[in-house]
């Protein structure tokens, strides 16, 4: 019985052994990889201070000058099951933005009458909001319902005999930047996307779960943007905080049948994007400062409930990393390669998680075995062990650039908790993997395309998301 016990636990050790090199070598490539986009920062940074702002200022809100191209801003906002967040999302957004030329379409479906009252109750006190009842009772895609407020707008510039010049994305649970609208339509003058970041606020109910994605968009909408932009690949939008010049979506309708949004995306979004780049499209990543020195910015509050942030982080990895390798394929050059790459290595990085932390309970499990004496753990070789070092040198890298970059927008508190949010995060991605992998494979099998959304919640105090 003794021999079957130690045969297993030898078994087990060559097994850990392997799991563990697997593990080792695909921390080490993603690590060397995100390594890269922060060397690239860095030396961006350098040289933009010591070239490009020694002969012009850092321009900001105060010395933009206007927009030179004539034409109002469409705002859409699509919004199914947001009664919640919906009313005092617009009276905010109008409150900050005040008079100007734009004017937002809100899209509801028809059997979510509480969303579509609401809509309708705000519209009847400004002329500025046009309620728009979709053809189809919801939820359908998240695109769907943009492309049915594309046709309102359209109906709208006949009415007026004239057209808008571009097209605003925002969600029922924004809080705007009182600066955005001016920023968005001087910079659609030059571009056919311009994105601002997005950070997301902090929720005191919940700091471990909503916290991590206050890391992760520090880093992602502060630097890798960034970074994509600079080295010539396409910029994609976040689906918030950004606009699309009117032109550029028309030409997107010509080869898509009319609409401007493929209905049969999960993540419009991000592939919009990249389909103009594809199209000759120029887009822009905006980080900008107002009068107050602070960011001009899209906040919000992000899930706060570990199957909420799962079934969200689902969505987006079915959408970019597995749909996404389907319907955009790879194009462009070498950056444009590399960063699509990127866009699509979450499933395989939440395997490689996997396997490393199976390989640490392992580990753990026949250590204790060779305590007890009943086995000897499999020595680790020589070249691992030197992999695990290296490893650990990268991943203290870049647990010190995730809590500089938390820091900078957060402070030292949130910057503390990001370190130990990783492992938070590991935890997310793995079950997101898993929920990902049954959802395309049920859509590979023909199962119906649906917004797979999560509930929102907007600001309760007006001092959480001053701007």
């Amino acid at each position: 019985m003794m021999a079957w016990g130690i045969s297993i636990l030898e078994l087990l050790s060559a097994v850990q052994h392997e799991i563990m090199l697997f593990a080792a070598v695909g921390i080490a490539i993603g690590g060397i990889d995100d390594l890269a986009i922060d060397l690239l920062f860095f030396t961006r940074q350098t040289w933009r201070r010591w070239t490009v702002y020694t002969r012009f200022p850092v321009m900001n809100a105060v010395k933009l000058p206007s927009a030179a191209v004539p034409g109002g801003l469409a705002v859409f906002i699509p919004a199914w099951q947001e009664s919640a967040v919906i009313g005092p999302m617009l009276e905010t957004s109008l409150r900050k933005w005040g008079t100007g030329n734009y004017h937002i379409f809100v899209g509801t479906y028809p059997n979510d009458p509480e969303t579509a009252d609401i809509v309708t109750a705000v519209a009847r006190t400004d002329p500025r909001i046009t309620s728009v009842i979709t053809p189809s009772d919801g939820p359908t895609t998240k695109a769907d319902c943009l492309n049915t407020l594309w046709h309102a707008m359209l109906h709208e510039e006949v009415r007026r005999g004239e057209t808008f010049k571009a097209v605003v994305l925002h969600d029922a649970e924004d809080v705007v930047h009182h600066d955005s609208l001016r920023v968005l339509d001087r910079l659609t003058d030059k571009f056919d996307l311009v994105q601002l970041p997005v950070l997301p606020l902090v929720s005191q109910e919940s700091r471990w779960i909503s916290g991590h994605y206050c890391d992760e968009f520090a880093e992602s909408h502060n630097k890798y943007l960034c970074v994509r932009e600079a080295i010539g690949a396409a910029v994609p939008s976040a689906g918030v905080g950004c606009a699309f010049s009117r032109n550029v979506l028309v030409q997107l309708a010509q080869v898509q049948g009319g609409l401007p949004f493929d209905p049969l995306s999960l993540t419009e979004d991000y592939e919009i994007g990249l389909r103009i780049a594809e199209h000759g499209g120029r887009g822009i990543f905006v980080r900008m400062l107002d009068n107050r020195r602070k960011l001009i910015c899209t906040r919000e509050h992000f899930p706060e409930t570990l199957a909420e942030a799962i079934q969200q982080k689902a969505r987006w990895m079915v959408g970019i990393a597995l749909s996404g390798w389907d319907r955009l394929g790879w194009h462009g050059g070498i950056t444009e390669f590399w960063m699509r790459l990127r866009d699509r290595r979450a499933a395989l990085a939440a395997l490689v998680l996997f396997s490393a932390y199976i390989a640490s309970l392992l580990w753990t499990g026949l250590t204790i075995a060779e305590w007890a004496g009943l086995s000897a753990v499999r020595p680790v070789p020589d070249f691992l062990e030197k992999l695990l070092w290296f490893n650990l040198g990268l991943m203290t890298w870049r647990m010190a650039m995730r809590a500089i970059f938390v820091g900078r927008f957060y402070g030292f508190a949130q910057a503390f908790l990001s370190i130990p949010r990783t492992l938070i995060a590991n935890y997310i991605a793995i079950l997101a993997a898993a929920r990902a992998m049954r959802i395309y494979i049920g859509l590979l099998l023909g199962q119906p395309l649906i917004w797979d959304k999560t509930q929102h919640r907007f600001p309760a105090d007006r001092w959480e998301y001053s701007a």
